[in-house]
């Protein structure tokens, strides 16, 4: 039997969007079927999601119109620059501060495209997390052996992986994503 192709949906005008019109429908339609029950026609539709954003487009901060991260990135840039420029403890004070701003602008950027479904960015959240969990062990129980802080991280990154890659493919559909 040959495959046929799928074309992709077309958006509609941004009026038609906004007045809720055109082809773009929800995805999540009820079984209007004779044979089927209420009970699986509601698991169908808690199981898909409605999507009605281009796939190509990125998500939106809570702050859209602002430049937050941008402007985050600029500064982590600018302390980056004047860290190597200024000489002594304040040069290295402000590199640190450089390398922690611009972990959080990324951070940032990568929860927010995993969460919306767009980008998957499973293994670096999983590895901040277990980063979080090496460095409050460190700091709160030092007393604990060295790989006994790294078994407890490493179990911490393989729980925190299972989470993001399970609600990735729930929100966007997919297991993972190019591009």
């Amino acid at each position: 039997m040959a495959r046929r192709s799928r074309k992709r949906r077309r958006r509609p005008p941004a009026r038609q969007r906004e007045a809720g019109t055109g082809s773009a429908a929800p995805v999540a339609e009820a079984d209007k079927s004779p044979g089927s029950s209420a009970i699986a026609g509601d698991r169908r539709r808690h199981n898909r999601r409605v999507r009605y954003r281009d796939p190509e487009e990125r998500p939106k901060a809570p702050w859209a119109p602002f430049p937050l991260v941008e402007l985050v990135v600029l500064v982590a840039l600018v302390l980056l620059a004047g860290g190597f420029a200024v000489q002594g403890h304040r040069g290295t004070v402000m590199i640190g501060a450089g390398l922690v701003l611009g972990t959080l602008a990324g951070l940032e950027l990568s929860i927010r495209e995993h969460f919306t479904g767009y980008r998957s960015h499973t293994a670096l959240l999983a590895g901040a997390v277990a980063l979080a969990v090496l460095v409050a062990l460190t700091l709160l129980a030092p007393s604990i052996p060295a790989i006994i802080r790294l078994v407890i991280a490493a179990a911490a990154f393989a729980a925190a992986a299972r989470f993001l890659v399970r609600t990735f493919q729930r929100r966007s559909g997919l297991s993972f994503r190019f591009r």
